[in-house]
């Protein structure tokens, strides 16, 4: 008969366990040295490929098809003809949308009605040119008839029949009137579009003519004290009365003559 007791000494070992191996025992997971080496090394080569990018993307993607321009698109061009523009940006077949686009800036700002361009890419085969054209801000005398200037008084090449103007008749180039009408033009839009003539009254008087209104100022009013009108005009309109002129030379006045 087998005694199964343990021996007077010796501790019971109790049922039996399996011991885990601390990882020194059992090996480790990671993978190779040769594989972390050789995984860090291709990591570099695609950052070094994307850092250097600038250098040699452009000009081996300009060797495919995919990406020769077929399409040429101009934004904010209302007096230009983009038919005048086009021929000055001198693309032929080949041309592709990675081709440096500085010289396309610089070709399209050359046309007389341009003042800068700014092209940029649309993939796969788009040019896409912002353009900022010079503003007429009134017409004035010129050969022939009124043509239309900018606020510098320079003659603007526009197609009236092409492009409609809706600006003040002036009867002189006056740079100090023009930059008011053009302040006007930027700041109060419901004022300008009641202005219809404009001239110079005097040393330092400036006269406008808003519909059935003649309004005064000096050669240095502010849109802000041309605005000055507007309440005037209003409280008038109540009492149902209408002012023949509107006169702001005087300072923190507005002085009405009614018929």
């Amino acid at each position: 008969m087998t005694d199964d007791r343990p021996i007077a000494g010796e501790p019971d070992q109790g049922p039996a366990r399996t011991r885990r191996r601390a990882p020194s025992e059992a090996g480790s997971d990671a993978p190779p040295r040769w594989k972390r080496l050789a995984r860090i090394g291709l990591l570099g080569t695609l950052a070094l490929a994307v850092l250097s990018a600038p250098w040699w993307g452009p000009p081996a993607l300009s060797t495919f098809d995919f990406f020769h321009v077929r399409t040429v698109e101009f934004d904010g061009v209302r007096y230009t003809d983009p038919a005048e523009l086009m021929p000055l940006l001198a693309l032929d077949t080949l041309a592709s949308v990675w081709m440096p686009l500085d010289s396309l800036d610089a070709r399209v700002a050359a046309h007389p009605m341009v003042l800068s361009a700014m092209a940029r890419r649309s993939l796969p085969a788009t040019i896409r040119i912002t353009v900022v054209e010079r503003t007429p801000v009134a017409l004035a005398p010129g050969d022939g008839g009124l043509v239309p200037v900018d606020l510098r008084g320079e003659r603007l090449p526009i197609d009236p029949s092409r492009a409609p103007l809706d600006v003040p008749v002036i009867t002189e180039t006056d740079t100090s009137l023009l930059r008011v009408l053009d302040q006007v033009r930027q700041d109060a839009p419901t004022l300008w579009a009641r202005v219809s003539q404009a001239r110079r009254d005097g040393p330092r008087d400036l006269r406008f003519t808003l519909g059935g209104v003649t309004l005064r100022a000096r050669d240095d009013v502010t849109v802000a004290r041309l605005g000055d009108i507007l309440p005037v005009e209003a409280d008038l309109a109540r009492r149902r009365l209408r002012p023949t002129e509107l006169d702001l030379r005087f300072r923190d006045q507005v002085i009405a003559r009614l018929p």
